[in-house]
């Protein structure tokens, strides 16, 4: 079985600031932060997976403090640090060579948002053949009205990205079921 890579994606300060609005799963931090720390006990690969914005302004453009990990899920050592300009890490990044050149075979996709770059990374993620999980306690996501201008609570957006990727794209599971398959 090939190794099992933890994509971590846009973990970065300006994804907590109160701007960014009402959200879900406001545990998904710590629960992040656990499985970081079981893929470093057992040495398993990791990517952190950081959004730099084209827009100015942005609190994701180069030098403001929101481009920054937040520290507890920051990268140590030889961790691989992939910088992308668009949700999908795999546009534009070399994310999957660097895959495909260790023998990677499988991912899980932690971070956020769930509905964003989560969900267009896996979608790609399993396009391209990787098997792919997505952590469902481990992303969150933000409110948001839909098409027909009817309000969605973040939970509600949540739950429909991670029906979207279930089956076609990525298993959705757990921490504690991913675990397992670690």
């Amino acid at each position: 079985m090939s190794h099992l890579a933890l994509l971590i994606i846009d973990m970065q300060h300006g994804m907590s600031i109160q701007a960014a609005g009402s959200r879900n799963n406001h545990g998904a931090e710590s629960v992040i932060a656990e499985l970081l720390g079981c893929w470093r006990k057992v040495g398993a690969p990791i990517v952190h997976i950081r959004h730099i914005s084209r827009t100015p302004g942005s609190s994701f453009w180069p030098g403001q403090p929101g481009v920054e990990f937040q520290a507890p899920l920051a990268p140590v050592g030889t961790e691989h640090v992939v910088e992308k300009n668009v949700p999908d890490a795999f546009i534009n990044t070399g994310l999957e060579r660097w895959l495909h050149a260790r023998g990677i075979g499988r991912v899980a996709i932690v971070g956020v948002s769930t509905n964003n770059a989560v969900e267009a990374t896996a979608r790609s993620s399993g396009n391209l053949g990787f098997k792919t999980y997505v952590v469902s306690d481990a992303t969150f996501a933000f409110a948001k009205h839909d098409y027909d201008e009817v309000p969605r609570s973040a939970q509600e957006v949540h739950a429909m990205s991670l029906a979207n990727l279930q089956g076609e794209y990525a298993t959705i599971l757990t921490s504690s079921q991913l675990k397992n398959v670690l």
